[in-house]
């Protein structure tokens, strides 16, 4: 039996991030998808997304096996939507940005766990919707998204210098109650 969990990233993740970051770009480039062709996520992205704790990543049996960004902050690319609209376009939401597995993990069903947890995160942070967004050569990341229970919402422009033009998803999660917010103190120390 495997230990899979997920945890914030530190700095010292940085070049292990990197290295899952690239292999997952060759994968998108061989699958003829120019997604991330641009150079981004680049260091100093994940650099930065490491200092603002919204980088994560999925250990499994104490490696490394994938990263995320979960960030709570509204996405601004999100903000003009076209071809459809937001189910709830004015709630709280967290965006997952700049999903990749290692290529030792794919094909074991982790991205699933990898979504699991930051949905778990996302929900302790008082957000029951999710957004994402992926290029529609990106078959893998829309059946997950799929899977998942994301719904496609429409087209959003992202700053991308090849291809801009993404498919927008959202997953809601509102079950007829209210998730009550908790405390910043009380999150920092279960988060940590």
């Amino acid at each position: 039996m495997s230990t899979i969990y997920l945890r914030r990233a530190k700095l010292a993740d940085l070049n292990t991030i990197m290295e899952i970051i690239e292999e997952a770009r060759k994968a998108l480039k061989n699958a003829g998808n120019p997604q991330w062709q641009d150079g981004h996520p680049d260091r100093a992205m994940i650099s930065r997304d490491i200092s603002q704790e919204i980088s994560w990543v999925l250990i499994v049996n104490n490696h490394i096996a994938g990263t995320a960004v979960l960030q709570l902050a509204p996405e601004p690319s999100y903000r003009n939507i076209s071809n459809g609209q937001w189910s709830h376009p004015h709630a709280p939401y967290a965006t997952i940005h700049r999903v990749a597995l290692s290529s030792s993990y794919r094909g074991q069903g982790l991205a699933k766990f990898l979504f699991s947890n930051l949905i778990t995160v996302g929900q302790l942070q008082g957000r029951n919707n999710f957004r994402l967004d992926t290029h529609e050569k990106n078959q893998p990341m829309q059946r997950l998204a799929h899977n998942l229970g994301f719904v496609r919402c429409g087209n959003v422009t992202v700053n991308d210098k090849n291809d801009p033009k993404r498919l927008a998803f959202e997953l809601n999660l509102d079950h007829g109650y209210k998730v009550t917010r908790i405390t910043n103190d009380f999150m920092k120390g279960l988060l940590k």
